[in-house]
């Protein structure tokens, strides 16, 4: 089952569960997977990979947003974005530990041969795809910056 499929039986049990957090994300969800599927230019489908993307993007705009409303002390709107934000992450593949990325990298550096700062753009070229969906693309950027500076 992909994900869009996956989100559409979702969005059935949690209105089955009257769950309306969680209704309305995936609503939101679904939403963002229509437009993209029928986007000028596509062939009418979505790819998991595409997917992924786009679930990716929605989950760093709501913990932005709630990072915005907890300096404005708005705890009940910061609350609802979290609660979104969760949401949609259990969508995601599992995040890579500090750990996990590093060792990741040091592959991905490996294999271009980059050995200096200047070789940066031609290690996160490699690295935002392989990595695309489990772990967000500033922690990449800043680890291969450091990796890279060693």
């Amino acid at each position: 089952m992909d994900l869009f499929d996956k989100i559409s039986a979702d969005i059935k049990s949690a209105m089955l569960a009257r769950e309306k957090v969680r209704l309305e994300t995936l609503r939101g969800i679904k939403k963002e997977f229509l437009e993209a599927k029928t986007a000028k230019g596509g062939d009418g489908s979505l790819s998991d990979e595409q997917a992924t993307k786009i679930l990716a993007k929605m989950a760093k705009q709501r913990r932005e947003t709630a990072q915005i409303y907890d300096e404005q002390n708005r705890i009940d709107l910061r609350d609802n974005e979290l609660a979104e934000a969760a949401v949609i992450e259990e969508y995601l593949p599992k995040q890579l530990t500090d750990e996990e990325l590093t060792a990741e990298l040091k592959k991905i550096i490996a294999e271009t041969g980059a050995v200096s700062a200047k070789e940066m753009g031609k290690v996160m070229g490699v690295a935002s795809k392989a990595l695309a969906g489990r772990a967000d693309g500033k922690v990449i950027s800043a680890k291969v910056r450091e990796l890279l500076n060693n």
